[in-house]
């Protein structure tokens, strides 16, 4: 197997990296995943009796940005896939580009985020491309404000 994985947060801020990774589907005619992934590490320090709730809910809105996505791809002309993981982010999206077999791996820096909580700042988001090509043999496409010139 082989194709393009696209890493998908929902809101405005995934929209770039969702349009650039059907843009690079309809370009080198593979298929294209999106990747969600749900990370309940906030939750480590609670004792919540909710935390089924939530992970259930997290999941749901999860199925419903992929759905979203694969709806824009599709008006497009690309058929996509939504995959939903759950565990730490950076280790989730190298995992499946691995399963994969993935050619690209499309993801983008969140803008008007608190970068005191963002795991992807700039410096990392370029650090963690890196580790992508370097682990997955797969080629990284950054998106957002950083990549302007």
């Amino acid at each position: 197997m082989s194709g393009i994985v696209c890493a998908v947060r929902g809101g405005p801020d995934s929209q770039s990296t969702m349009q650039k990774a059907i843009s690079l589907a309809l370009e080198v005619d593979l298929p294209l995943y999106f990747l969600y992934v749900v990370n309940l590490d906030f939750l480590s320090h609670t004792q919540s009796a909710r935390i089924s709730t939530i992970t259930e809910e997290l999941n749901q809105m999860g199925e419903f940005i992929l759905l979203s996505a694969q709806e824009k791809a599709q008006s497009k002309g690309v058929q996509a896939q939504g995959v939903v993981r759950h565990g730490n982010v950076r280790e989730e999206i190298v995992n499946f580009a691995k399963e994969i077999s993935a050619d690209y791996v499309v993801i983008g820096l969140p803008v008007g985020e608190d970068h005191e909580r963002n795991i992807f700042l700039a410096d990392r988001l370029k650090d963690f491309g890196d580790r992508i090509e370097e682990e997955c043999n797969a080629k990284v496409i950054l998106t957002g404000d950083e990549q302007k010139e």
